[in-house]
């Protein structure tokens, strides 16, 4: 299996809820998926809001030959950064998380062990008006191996359906 079919597997499991987008994706990712929900409870009538959440995520697909250290430091402050951009804290804003899955035919040592380590998170207004976390999987098609952040653990059924 090569890339293109690893990222095809993926694009088709995440558009069941997440709305994938393949065209006019700025560098250096390939694709991108969003999520949102709004969720409201009301008492009696839709005037009388008793609470609202709002929780937003952002995933973003990348393709590489090979994955060294640079290269993935790149991409993970660039995913950090765009999906960090689109946060609009405020009342009801829950969380709103950001994903970074790159494929590569190869990973080097030391990017796999940085991988592990990678990890973010922000809080807005001490966490009244929400927070976002990071989460992390790098692919090696030639080996069929994965490695996850603490948070990207959440992918591994998924990749492990993948390959």
């Amino acid at each position: 299996m090569n890339i293109n079919e690893i990222l095809e597997k993926l694009f088709s499991s995440f558009q069941v809820y997440y709305d994938v987008k393949r065209e006019d994706v700025e560098p250096p990712f390939v694709a991108e998926a969003v999520f949102h929900t709004h969720d409201e409870q009301f008492f009696l009538v839709k005037s009388a809001v008793i609470s609202e959440a709002e929780s937003r995520e952002y995933v973003y697909f990348a393709a590489e030959e090979c994955l060294d250290l640079e290269t993935l430091l790149q991409l993970d402050q660039a995913a950090w950064t765009r999906g960090t951009e689109k946060v609009n804290p405020h009342g009801s804003h829950r969380n709103t998380d950001v994903a970074l899955i790159i494929v590569a035919e190869q990973i080097t040592e030391e990017a796999f062990a940085r991988i592990r380590k990678l990890r973010h998170y922000q809080s807005y207004h001490l966490g009244f008006h929400g927070w976002s976390n990071y989460r992390l999987v790098a692919i090696e098609q030639s080996s069929g191996r994965a490695a996850y952040n603490r948070l990207g653990r959440s992918f591994k059924k998924l990749v492990c359906n993948i390959l």
